[in-house]
């Protein structure tokens, strides 16, 4: 099976030279490493040459989640395509191969996803939300697994995910327009149409980020209107508040039994934040207009005047 690794960027020359230096050193090279740069303002392409990636430069008000990774996806020859940001790090020389080895014996595989490592100066909220969501057990999922699982089902993410290229062609590759949730899209999507996802607990990388409280609370918002444009995908499979409340009760347990007051308090006011800013995005249509990009981490978005079908 041919490999393509995708990597869309921006101004990401600080992570870049790293990530490139251990893709080196992987034990399955790429046929092509395709880069597609949103018009950066710092090193960033000098860096994805210098390393032999190809670099396709696009105007920062063009990119799009879902559009223009599927324009790569297009363009790409490999029969697998693995799909990463250009900060996250593989933890292990033999990460990529292990993230596209299920897809060897299983023909109804049609995506994998790796497990993400909290970095050395993740605070406890990025830590515990990298274990929460990727725990050291791997799983395979198909589209009956959502009557026990619900909206973990479609759990994944384009940081570090690998896809068959026939299937997500089968599906019509990711959708324009999203503000963001282009990965957890396509995986309901392709568990709808009759294949399986794995999360491969040993293919892991390095990533997370230290949200600040209003960070939070803007991350949630976009989370909220992705569920409400998308409602008719997020329904099938499951109310999200569900996994919210095991996410929240696992953090606080962990932390009272250390005792860990101040480090409570702080994640409490995360977790008001954030159901605060999904429920304003579930509702985001009854907020008046000039004040919802405000309330977004993805302002862009909204600039373009892109709204539900």
């Amino acid at each position: 099976m041919k490999l393509s690794i995708i990597i869309p960027t921006y101004n990401g020359a600080k992570t870049l030279t790293k990530l490139f230096q251990v893709l080196e050193k992987q034990t399955v090279i790429p046929e092509e490493i395709l880069v597609v740069d949103s018009s950066s303002k710092d090193a960033t392409v000098s860096v994805c040459r210098d390393y032999g990636a190809s670099v396709t430069i696009i105007p920062q008000s063009e990119f799009d989640h879902g559009g223009t990774r599927t324009r790569m996806a297009e363009e790409a020859t490999g029969d697998i395509l693995v799909f990463m940001t250009q900060d996250a790090i593989p933890a292990a020389n033999d990460a990529i191969e292990k993230l596209i080895a299920p897809f060897v014996d299983d023909e109804k595989l049609a995506m994998t996803y790796g497990r993400q490592l909290p970095n050395e100066d993740a605070d406890f909220a990025a830590a515990h939300l990298r274990a929460f969501n990727y725990p050291d057990k791997p799983d395979t999922r198909e589209y009956d697994d959502k009557e026990k699982l619900g909206i973990r089902t479609i759990f994944t993410s384009n940081s570090f995910a690998a896809y068959r290229k026939s299937t997500l062609t089968d599906v019509g590759y990711f959708k324009d327009g999203l503000i963001f949730g282009e990965d957890t899209c396509a995986a309901g999507r392709l568990l709808q149409k009759g294949y399986t996802i794995k999360y491969v607990s040993d293919a892991a990388v390095y990533h997370s980020h230290n949200y600040k409280i209003v960070q939070e609370f803007k991350r949630s918002f976009d989370i909220g209107v992705l569920h409400t444009v998308e409602a008719l995908l997020f329904n099938d499979f499951g109310k999200a508040e569900n996994r919210g409340v095991e996410y929240v009760r696992s953090g606080m347990n962990n932390l009272l039994q250390k005792k860990e007051y101040v480090k409570t308090a702080d994640f409490m006011a995360r977790t008001m934040m954030k159901f605060i800013g999904y429920k304003a995005g579930r509702n985001y249509q009854k907020i008046p207009g000039e004040v919802v990009p405000g309330l977004s981490m993805h302002q862009a978005w909204w600039k373009k005047g892109r709204k539900p079908d």
